[in-house]
């Protein structure tokens, strides 16, 4: 197949272009590069710099391709950036993305596997989360999220698109090689902060709370290896013929916050400097998913359960990285 990759520069997205690349197919990657690194994408796929509020770099990329199938990372991701600006993200995610489906179809090409989130869902009524768990966003990221979600599903029933959306749980780790990994600025998730405390880059990594009902106090939530988030696009773009709708990636296991920081210990062989702090409003206890339903229509089965293994992946990558 020939994909279009959108946001193919970024974390999640280099990763999956890497795997379909070497699945042999077809691969350019859209990124507009505010977010994501020309240096993370594989010299093998061919890149060109566009925009998801610039319609005309969007056409220009499909009048030069032919394209079976899209696949959709790039967006706006931070979740405390949204709540203080949220018409950035209502703007990029959602109008943004509202351009990419005009030009999808006006080039006739009908087929979308979309990078959704865990975060559509807010605050867990119940775990794990299945993919009919009441959908309340708390922040304006996962409500740009689930707008889109909505959309896809009238444009199926309107427009005959084909896409399944992805709700991701936690991206932990790098590729196995340690070619490509994990860089954000700000940086905000847990493993890469707890790493670069361990290395030196921080001088201290916050706890956020150990007074919640889980067994050591901390928050738990599920953190699943970005090379098998890349598996599950591949299988995902082989199955829309088939299956239209939602699905989430996650191992189905919950980690807490120690769990983590015991673990990124024990991988560097060093104690961590960590200071506790208040909890953080709106995080949730415990979240983690239920991924029966990835494995019965995809048949996705993560490949990194040990949080080691997949802590081990990110301290190699953090310790050579390139970008």
């Amino acid at each position: 197949m020939r994909i279009l990759v959108m946001g193919g520069a970024g974390y999640i997205g280099s990763h999956t272009v890497k795997h379909l690349l070497n699945e042999e197919h077809q691969v350019v990657v859209a990124d507009n590069l505010i977010a994501g690194h020309l240096e993370a994408v594989d010299e093998r796929a061919q890149f060109r710099k566009a925009d998801l509020a610039d319609r005309a770099s969007l056409e220009k990329v499909f009048q030069e391709f032919e394209f079976d199938a899209v696949v959709h990372f790039a967006a706006f991701a931070y979740v405390g950036e949204s709540v203080a600006d949220p018409a950035k993200y209502y703007q990029n995610n959602v109008a943004g993305t509202l351009n990419l489906l005009a030009v999808m179809r006006q080039f006739k090409v009908l087929k979308l596997v979309f990078s959704s989130t865990c975060a559509t869902y807010g605050e867990p009524q119940k775990v794990p989360l299945t993919e009919d768990h009441p959908q309340h966003p708390i922040n304006p990221y996962g409500a740009s999220k689930l707008m889109i979600e909505r959309v896809m599903a009238d444009y199926a029933k309107a427009y005959g698109l084909k896409y399944i959306a992805l709700r991701y749980f936690n991206a932990a780790g790098a590729a196995q090689d340690g070619s490509i990994g994990e860089s954000h600025n700000p940086e905000t998730h847990l493993i890469p902060l707890v790493l670069q405390t361990l290395c030196g880059k921080r001088e201290k990594i916050l706890i956020f709370g150990d007074d919640y009902p889980t067994p050591d106090g901390t928050c738990v939530r599920d953190y699943i290896h970005v090379e098998d988030l890349a598996k599950a696009h591949a299988l995902a773009l082989k199955k829309l013929d088939e299956f239209c709708g939602f699905l989430n990636l996650g191992t189905g296991v919950g980690v807490s916050v120690a769990d983590i920081i015991k673990a990124a210990e024990e991988v560097a062989g060093k104690k961590c400097n960590c200071q506790m702090a208040s909890r953080r409003p709106g995080d949730p206890a415990i979240l983690f998913a239920d991924n029966t339903q990835a494995y019965q229509v995809l048949g996705f089965k993560p490949a990194y359960l040990d949080i080691k293994r997949i802590i081990a992946t990110a301290w190699y990558w953090e310790n050579h990285r390139r970008y």
